[in-house]
């Protein structure tokens, strides 16, 4: 087996034109690290990448492609499959239904490879919520988006560094909705997309740490009222006789330090703030947004399309070069799928 056939195929979307995507994308792709970690394919606009790259003065050849297998991957080229649909005049930095409508197309393109098993993760450039939505397209934002066009009911949203990774069994709800929320199947369902995606990224056994709801996971039922034997126990129970190795539950106040040494693979966070605190401590700079339960994995940029910057070639590439690092280190090679 080559070295060549084992690295995954990931498709790279191109988010809003009007924003940095294409200004992030261009150095990222070819990055020499990228090129040895992967085989990286932009779903995009050729012609946009083209202006991106004279922008930031980059002598680099961007190639339009019909298909995946049809890329060449050599130092200073670009692979697209070019969907043309930005105007040609289209403004940088400045909202556009034409670029939230493309944005969306994009992604759908990027979805239907990842169903049919022609690429093995996808890592999105940001999206402008309101452009999405004046071009007609209302989602919430790449997640929601994502679970709807590859008919997937529930995912996961991970956290993830160089020192930690954090899988959310709530986000983006109130405190009280989320403890509300949280119930023996959910916290189950969760674990499971975090193990399974460990293990196809090559961690055959990952350990993973549980955390509680309350101060000191409830200290035996001193604080709260008993929700991490009602609504976490069972569901750690359930993993461990089916053989996964969580621990749980665990005060989140030193559940996060042990995984930051080492003592965990994966921490299991209730609720949004649980998890994203320690992660934007522990590595923002270089933390990356991933989805997990679509059919491929998905990750993305820590920063928006950033449009006060755009067009003037002074984005930083590095969020998406990691992004696209943590896209090859969870994909599933695609010698394995054979």
């Amino acid at each position: 087996m080559t070295t060549t056939t084992l690295r995954p195929y990931i498709a790279v979307t191109m988010g809003d034109g009007a924003g940095i995507g294409p200004e992030v994308i261009v150095p990222a792709m070819i990055d020499p690290a990228t090129l040895e970690r992967c085989r990286p394919v932009v779903i995009g606009d050729a012609s946009r990448l083209r202006l991106a790259a004279q922008v930031l003065g980059t002598d680099v050849e961007i190639v339009a492609i019909e298909s995946v297998d049809s890329a060449e991957f050599t130092p200073g080229r670009i692979n697209v499959i070019d969907l043309g649909l930005l105007p040609s005049d289209l403004a940088w930095g400045e909202l556009s239904a034409d670029a939230g409508d493309a944005a969306f197309h994009y992604i759908r393109v990027a979805s239907e490879l990842a169903v049919r098993g022609e690429v093995q993760a996808i890592c999105t450039a940001p999206l402008n919520k309101e452009a999405l939505h004046a071009a007609g397209h209302i989602f919430p934002g790449h997640t929601e988006l994502l679970a709807h066009l590859t008919g997937t009911e529930e995912v996961s949203m991970m956290l993830s560094t160089p020192k930690l990774k954090v899988i959310h069994v709530t986000t983006h709800i109130g405190l009280l909705d989320a403890v509300a929320k949280i119930e023996p199947g959910l916290v189950e369902r969760t674990i499971r997309r975090g193990h399974d995606a460990l293990v196809r990224s090559g961690n055959p056994n990952p350990k993973i740490g549980v955390c509680g709801i309350n101060p000191h996971a409830g200290e035996n039922g001193l604080f709260g009222y008993g929700e991490e034997d009602l609504k976490i126990v069972p569901a750690v129970e359930k993993l461990k006789a089916d053989g996964i190795d969580a621990v749980g539950p665990l005060p989140a106040d030193t559940a996060f330090f042990l995984a930051g040494r080492g003592d965990y693979d994966l921490i299991v966070a209730m609720y949004h703030d649980q998890g994203h605190g320690p992660v934007k401590v522990l590595g923002i700079e270089a933390g990356v947004n991933i989805t997990v339960g679509l059919p491929v994995i998905r990750t993305s940029v820590d920063h928006g399309t950033a449009f006060d910057i755009a067009g003037k070639g002074i984005a930083e590439a590095g969020s998406m070069i990691e992004a696209l690092r943590q896209a090859a280190e969870l994909a599933t090679s695609p010698a394995l799928l054979s």
